[in-house]
């Protein structure tokens, strides 16, 4: 990791825990949890929201009216929308999808929650969601919550990430394993 990526997750961690412990005190968690769900998708579709946080060209005060006016549109707690202006204020917005990252494990951790990261090769039904998760949490103690993607590549099975645990039954992998073990014996 270099030294500004080190450095720009310590900052994130440190708005995260102050945010995080903000709405835990204010009893606003859920509320904050709602806002920061729909920056991320905010950020995801929007290009210009996305360049505005990460480009220099912007000045601190150009972001701050951004994001103070996408706060207001998007109706966002105080909670949130202040540590929005004060990020912007303080030249931080670059790091807010850390930001939210961070507060959003903070939170899934409060609830007793865990993500696991699934791909595989075609879409998940809702019951098989559903009874990977009951696997899984017999597994990890904790509730999963599936964060499911999608790769054809694949083939076949399942990657699964909770934490830095890492599960792959993908047919690809597998062929894989079977290319090389058949390289060593030829």
């Amino acid at each position: 990791m270099s030294d500004s990526s080190a450095q720009s997750s310590g900052i994130a961690a440190r708005y995260a825990t102050a945010l995080f412990d903000l709405a835990k005190e204010a009893k606003k968690l859920p509320a904050v949890e709602k806002d920061l769900d729909s920056l991320d998708l905010a950020l995801d579709s929007s290009a210009d929201l996305s360049s505005m946080i990460a480009s220099p060209v912007y000045g601190r005060e150009e972001q701050q009216a951004a994001v103070t006016a996408v706060a207001k549109k998007m109706k966002l707690t105080p909670i949130v929308a202040n540590t929005l202006a004060l990020m912007a204020t303080k030249g931080r917005l670059f790091i807010l999808p850390a930001l939210i990252t961070a507060v959003k494990s903070k939170i899934a951790d409060e609830k007793g929650e865990v993500t696991a990261d699934v791909t595989s090769a075609k879409a998940l039904t809702a019951t098989q969601a559903k009874n990977l998760a009951a696997t899984l949490k017999k597994s990890v103690g904790k509730d999963v919550i599936i964060n499911a993607t999608v790769d054809e590549s694949l083939i076949g099975g399942l990657i699964v990430k909770v934490g830095s645990k890492m599960i792959d039954s993908s047919i690809r992998s597998k062929l894989s394993n079977l290319q090389n073990a058949m390289k060593e014996v030829g």
